[in-house]
């Protein structure tokens, strides 16, 4: 039997890698998406198209990252992947067209599909066992701070020493911190295959399976709100009159809420299906956006819709990791995860240019309300 490694090791490093990983590549275009598109002379439409299509190249390529996992092993993906995120983010740094610029995100699209919670969650399978849920709720509990951390940390650099350097200073967590945890701290799964990941096709799950599907779809749209929201949360609330630092303050909250979400579930989630807690999780994010159409300025309503989205984000996650492998299963949990994660990233992909276009109309209520009709049609269904 393969010895397992102590929790207490592995998910801080992984943790702290993915807060490097989901800091740099996601949320600090919210931040950057201005000074960038001021000094490049691109609309925010034309600086989202290039996030979007990084994240519609890490959909296509999910499942070969999943794949890969499950014939080599975690480390193995994880680590080329902050060497690629690290190169991604120079390529943006020293970009003075929009080609270089759509080049850049093209990279760091591959650096998500190896990178993000997918890759980490399969890692985790390989490595925990019977221990997988609680591992991957303490990986959730760490990495959730990776908005909190961020976005004001990105505010701040970007005042201080400008965008480009903003990513080369990223660029290089990937290098001194992300990489060097990982190669160290994450161990190789002693039964982890050498094949191809070619011949693993087989993990793919079959298209008539309507349970996959199903969470296919529903994965597809939280994927679709969360995206849309984290890119443009900041410039939503400033169309509602908050500053730029207030907003940004106001939004680090996200982070806590998600890790206070996730001890809850720690403490409590035992008692409860995981497929209960999906629909208590949507059912809090649908409520929340409905708070966030009825926000004006920095009261409580404001304070209740960053609980409540943080909360609801948080236990997703989650959801997102656990049920899976509880329906279906660890054996060759990458190829599946990677399945599933195609679609949620092609949303992903889609929402950032398609809400900037009706961001620069003024109209954040239509892009709210939009969200939370969806939101809570797929609620009931489920």
């Amino acid at each position: 039997m393969q010895p397992q490694p102590k929790l207490s090791i592995l998910l801080p490093a992984l943790g702290i890698a993915q807060i490097v990983s989901w800091g740099s590549l996601f949320y600090s275009i919210a931040v950057l998406a201005q000074p960038i598109g001021a000094e490049l002379h691109l609309s925010r439409v034309e600086v989202f198209a290039g996030f979007s299509l990084a994240l519609a190249i890490s959909g296509v390529l999910s499942p070969w990252a999943g794949r890969l996992i499950d014939a080599r092993d975690g480390r193995f993906v994880l680590c080329r992947g902050a060497l690629v995120g690290a190169t991604a983010l120079a390529i943006l740094a020293n970009a003075h067209s929009y080609a270089v610029f759509l080049c850049g995100w093209c990279v760091a699209g591959v650096a998500m599909s190896m990178t993000l919670y997918d890759p980490a969650f399969a890692t985790l399978g390989q490595l925990t066992g019977e221990r997988y849920r609680r591992a991957l709720t303490g990986l959730t509990l760490i990495a959730g701070f990776s908005s909190t951390v961020y976005w004001p940390l990105t505010h701040a650099l970007a005042r201080s020493v400008g965008w480009r350097n903003t990513l080369l200073t990223f660029a290089a967590l990937h290098l001194v911190v992300a990489l060097p945890l990982i190669a160290a701290l994450v161990p190789i799964p002693v039964r982890a295959s050498r094949g191809s990941p070619t011949a693993k096709r087989d993990a793919l799950p079959a298209a008539h399976n309507r349970a996959q599907l199903w969470l296919a779809a529903c994965f597809a749209l939280a994927a679709f709100v969360f995206s849309s929201m984290s890119a443009h949360l900041v410039g939503v609330l400033e169309l509602k009159g908050f500053s730029t630092a207030q907003a940004v303050g106001l939004l680090a909250l996200i982070g806590p809420m998600q890790v206070t979400s996730r001890l809850l579930e720690m403490s409590f989630g035992s008692r409860f299906s995981v497929a209960a807690l999906g629909v208590f999780a949507f059912t809090l994010l649908t409520s929340a956006l409905v708070l966030l159409l009825c926000v004006q300025g920095n009261g409580a309503t404001a304070w209740l819709f960053v609980i409540g989205y943080g909360c609801g984000n948080g236990l997703i996650t989650i959801v997102r990791g656990v049920l899976p492998a509880a329906l279906f299963g660890r054996e060759r949990l990458g190829g599946l995860l990677g399945w599933l994660a195609r679609p949620s990233f092609v949303a992903q992909a889609v929402a950032p240019a398609a809400v900037a276009g009706l961001l620069m109309s003024g109209s954040p209520q239509a892009v709210i309300g939009s969200a939370a009709g969806a939101i809570a049609s797929w609620s009931r269904r489920a």
